[in-house]
């Protein structure tokens, strides 16, 4: 640890991935910053943890009674407690090579992108189709609306916002996509798939709004591009666990300065006579210790923090069902992949909120050979029966060796924008198996705190993350 300064410009409360990437981008632009954590590891709910850790987070065991031990050393696995993939083109991807996180951390491929349709025994899961191409041998569409699918991706590939002679007649600023989707005539299935497997939204209600028609053919051009980058899917994931991200972001924020206190309970906030936030008092524990602890007051005039430092400036706005499942195979119907997102959109199982799987294993070091790791989530759509809600996604995974379930985990959302006292709180992980909404709540959150936006640098070309295979 640092030696705490009086007065620091930016002091930022819990390590969750948002946090971290918060006050490393502030470090680098020359802020001060000083990052406290109540808890004694890095992550807060976006940590990775070993399988034991794991049994007695969800009480999985009998006392006195060891299972994690027949899945070999528990320290072999990392298994994220909140299922994400990055975008290869991404948002996020963009942040950590524009502040050179990437020298900390190592990338992989995920081997597939898949999309269920229909239901139970007669549901049928299939490669997303990326391009013109895919869409013609893809299994989840007739003869004629393949044809009419590769219209569309084309389309979709060469739109120009600056060419009119692209924009096929529409001006996407005033159109709805229901508008889009009737002009290529695509069928309800082909919409389900194209807005939620890779536009990524997760409901229907992006289809009636005005003007959302050009964010979402962004949002398709991204995952074209994301896919083309790498070939098999458009997805990347880090070696040894998501737990990796927000340390390296916090490697970048202690090069430049800033401070990092982790074990550390915050006592108080103070406010000035306008209502600003003026500074902090807190207590500073060794791991393990008794007893008082270090006491230290110090100043800032802006905090950052994740809502559970602030719960009367928050609120619910939701809940999230997770199962993180263990599995000694590949899920079935996915060309035995080693990795994959898949997608069950809303209404091929009857529901509003899309179901995630996001699936990793032994090739991103995460988990013994043989063993895969498979987290099923979604919003909760009912007061109780949580466990029929996950069922759709429960049903394609095969057989399951153990099955992580707990009670629904609230999803915070600030109650106002920060800045008539200069808190500023980040959301809580949605159940989408990506990033991107991540990324976007960092750049409110920025533009919040600092009236500006957050602007990084492109992807370089020849920028490889990953490895050849």
């Amino acid at each position: 640890m640092d030696e705490i300064a009086p007065e620091y410009d930016v002091v930022v409360l819990g390590t969750g991935l948002t946090e971290c990437i918060l006050s490393g981008v502030a470090s680098v632009k020359g802020k001060k910053v000083l990052h406290l954590d109540r808890n004694d590891h890095y992550g807060g709910e976006s940590s990775s943890v070993n399988l034991e850790t794991l049994f007695k987070k969800y009480n999985n065991y009998e006392a006195g009674t060891e299972p994690w031990k027949k899945y070999g050393r528990a320290n072999d696995w990392n298994i994220d407690l909140v299922p994400k993939l990055l975008m290869s083109n991404g948002e996020l991807t963009n942040i950590l090579v524009s502040t050179d996180v990437t020298r900390y951390i190592e990338f992989k491929q995920v081997a597939g992108s898949y999309v269920q349709q229909g239901n139970g025994s007669k549901a049928t899961v299939a490669k997303v189709p990326s391009d013109a191409g895919e869409a013609l041998r893809s299994p989840l569409m007739g003869l004629f609306e393949k044809r009419r699918a590769r219209n569309f991706l084309n389309w979709v590939a060469a739109f120009d916002e600056a060419n009119p002679s692209t924009h096929n007649g529409m001006n996407l600023t005033q159109t709805t996509m229901r508008q889009v989707y009737d002009k290529f005539g695509l069928e309800a299935t082909t919409r389900d798939f194209v807005g939620h497997s890779m536009a990524l939204y997760t409901t229907d209600e992006y289809i009636d709004k005005r003007g959302v028609a050009k964010e979402c053919v962004e949002r398709l051009r991204l995952y074209v591009n994301s896919m083309a980058r790498y070939g098999k899917s458009p997805y990347i994931y880090p070696l040894y666990g998501l737990g990796e991200l927000p340390q390296g972001f916090a490697r970048l924020s202690a090069i430049y300065g800033g401070t990092y206190m982790l074990n550390t309970n915050v006592d108080e906030i103070k406010y000035d006579s306008n209502g600003k936030v003026s500074g902090i008092g807190a207590t500073m524990k060794e791991r393990g210790e008794e007893g008082e602890g270090m006491k230290f007051e110090t100043k800032c005039s802006k905090i950052l923090a994740d809502p559970s430092y602030f719960p009367d400036k928050a609120q619910v706005v939701g809940h999230i069902l997770k199962a993180i499942c263990i599995l000694n195979h590949p899920i079935p119907s996915t060309d035995n992949s080693d990795s994959l997102q898949l997608i069950i959109p809303q209404s091929q199982v009857g529901r509003k909120n899309d179901i995630y799987i996001a699936c990793v294993s032994s090739a991103h070091n995460v988990c013994p050979k043989g063993y895969y790791i498979a987290i099923v989530s979604t919003i909760a759509e009912t007061q109780a029966n949580h466990h029929l809600e996950l069922q759709p996604g429960l049903e394609r995974l095969g057989k399951i060796e153990e099955k992580f379930m707990g009670a629904p985990i609230p999803v915070y959302a600030p109650k106002a924008d920060g800045k008539a006292d200069n808190v500023f709180l980040s959301k809580s992980y949605d159940a989408s198996s990506h990033f991107e909404t991540m990324t976007d709540d960092v750049r409110d959150i920025y533009a919040r705190a600092e009236g500006q936006e957050l602007k990084v640098e492109g992807l370089k070309d020849g920028q490889g993350l990953v490895a050849e295979e």
